[in-house]
């Protein structure tokens, strides 16, 4: 019988020294800081090519201007201003925005909007009207459509009066 105390195979084992690879968590953290990096370069908002009126511009007619308002489903209110859009030049307006001044009873801008032209279309499953893209559905020369601009928040300091409107950088065909 030998007198060796018996060692069971769940006792702590010497720590050893051992030397860590540091390669790959290195490339990972740098492959992590890279996509951090480009989501957050493409993923910023790029600013409008210009926001100065475009040529065209003079060339389409807004009238009929009817605001409404509606409750969304987080509880605030959305506000639409639909409008008749006349195109009254000879290309066919495929693309672009308009940009909404809201003023005070000073006449002070409170707030500006840039927005996307959507033209509201028969729904094909009917019920509702929706706005597409004016892309989708372009006006052509002589033609009238009504426009949807909507609008998640207006300052509570607006005078209530139609906003000021001017259209940037529309695409004509």
């Amino acid at each position: 019988m030998s007198t060796d105390p018996v060692t069971p195979d769940f006792a702590p084992k010497q720590s050893k020294e051992e030397s860590k690879n540091w390669t790959p968590t290195l490339i990972g953290l740098f492959l992590v800081v890279l996509v951090v990096a480009g989501l957050a370069y493409f993923g910023r908002n790029r600013p409008n090519a210009s926001n100065e009126v475009d040529p065209y511009a003079s060339k389409l007619q807004v009238g009929d201007i009817h605001p409404s308002s509606a409750d969304n489903f987080v509880g605030s209110t959305v506000t639409y201003l639909d409008l008749q859009l006349t195109n009254a030049g000879d290309k066919t307006l495929a693309g672009g925005q308009v940009q909404v001044t809201f003023k005070n009873s000073l006449g002070q801008i409170v707030q500006t909007d840039t927005l996307p032209l959507h033209v509201l279309t028969k729904n094909a499953l009917g019920g509702y009207d929706e706005p597409l893209d004016i892309s989708l559905s372009p006006l052509g020369p002589g033609q009238s459509k009504t426009i949807r601009l909507t609008l998640e928040h207006i300052s509570s300091d607006w005078n209530q009066s139609y906003p000021d409107m001017k259209f940037v950088n529309l695409k004509t065909k």
